[in-house]
């Protein structure tokens, strides 16, 4: 698989650290159900198969975190684009 750093250009994936599902948000630590939240955040994930958002840090390269659009089924990958332009903390 081969992923558009925005950065450094198309490399490798063996390049880049996977982190996980770009879709789901932190829960708030100070909410009334917190514990459950968390153990929900961490633990409870679905597995999608077909067009996805994904977290992906380039270690060998640049450094940067990027919002990857990858499709499950395929490993097509749609775009990549800097976290910091989609608007997440890296």
């Amino acid at each position: 698989m081969r992923i558009p750093c925005p950065y450094c250009g198309e490399r490798d994936a063996h390049e880049f650290a996977y982190l996980g599902d770009a879709t789901v948000t932190r829960p708030d630590p100070a909410a009334a159900d917190a514990a459950q939240a968390f153990h929900d955040y961490v633990y409870l994930r679905d597995n999608p198969a077909g067009a996805h958002q994904e977290w992906w840090y380039h270690a060998n390269g640049c450094r940067q975190w990027l919002r990857v659009a990858r499709d499950t089924r395929t490993h097509a990958i749609a775009a990549a684009t800097s976290a910091r332009v989609s608007g997440e903390p890296a």
